[in-house]
């Protein structure tokens, strides 16, 4: 049987670990061409990303883009374009977090997360939808939280950044919903990635407490919720803020 996403061509963002490595091998299984993305200071990690897709018979290359940048982001879609002949799906999941007290976090911390978090989505979706509007659509899925749902303690920067993603995934998506793109986001709630593995033992257990599964996730389930957005099964869906969260956001 075909893969979910057979013949399509996209990207994903901060994939050399993590949800984004996890997404970009997913899609690969699923049938499409991938666009790993990631720094170029993870270039190792983005590179064993594209090898382990190909190990597995799928078609993959690493590009790197830093979100931050308008030109990175505009030079991605292009090389997308250039490869495969067109963007069909992109997936904006490259973000960084910073743990401290609201009133305790630095500015230039605080100014971190936001570009690389929110500006990064920003720039990552207005160049994805310039191309996508050229042939006839395509899919977006922005990574955000489920501290883009409600507050976390000890995440300030990181919950305003992700709760803005929401907003741009939203406005994408009631904008161009008539062109034929769609643009939904994935809230992830305890996911074992990097980020999550090197906080103390503590602390992922006040991250761990909200949710009624109480284990953390795995980049793959993620990544199932991900590849299905930006599949043709979902094609009446838009606008939605999806929780893979173990039912963290339903109650405590």
């Amino acid at each position: 049987m075909p893969g979910l996403v057979e013949g399509k061509a996209g990207l994903v963002t901060g994939a050399a670990s993590g949800i984004g490595r996890a997404c970009a091998l997913r899609f690969g299984a699923e049938g499409a061409s991938v666009v790993v993305s990631d720094l170029e200071s993870s270039r190792a990690g983005g590179e064993e990303t594209v090898r382990a897709i190909q190990e597995a018979g799928g078609t993959a290359e690493f590009f790197p883009c830093d979100v931050a940048v308008s030109s990175d982001c505009e030079a991605l879609v292009a090389h997308v374009v250039e490869s495969y002949g067109r963007l069909d799906f992109a997936h904006n999941n490259a973000g960084i977090g910073v743990h401290a007290p609201l009133a305790e976090t630095s500015d230039e911390d605080f100014d971190r997360v936001i570009a690389v978090n929110l500006r990064g989505t920003f720039l990552g979706m207005k160049f994805q939808i310039r191309q996508m509007l050229r042939h006839g659509g395509g899919a977006i899925v922005n990574t955000s939280s489920n501290a883009g749902l409600r507050g976390v303690h000890l995440i300030g920067a990181y919950a305003a950044s992700k709760h803005g993603i929401l907003g741009l995934t939203k406005n994408g998506a009631i904008e161009y919903a008539n062109d034929g793109i769609r643009v939904n986001a994935v809230c992830p709630a305890a996911i074992m990635t990097p980020l999550m593995a090197d906080l103390p033992p503590e602390r992922q257990q006040e991250i761990l407490a909200p949710q009624a599964l109480n284990r953390p996730g795995d980049p793959a389930e993620v990544a199932a919720a991900v590849v299905w957005l930006c599949s043709d099964d979902a094609s009446f869906v838009t606008g939605v803020a999806m929780p893979v969260d173990a039912g963290s956001v339903a109650g405590w």
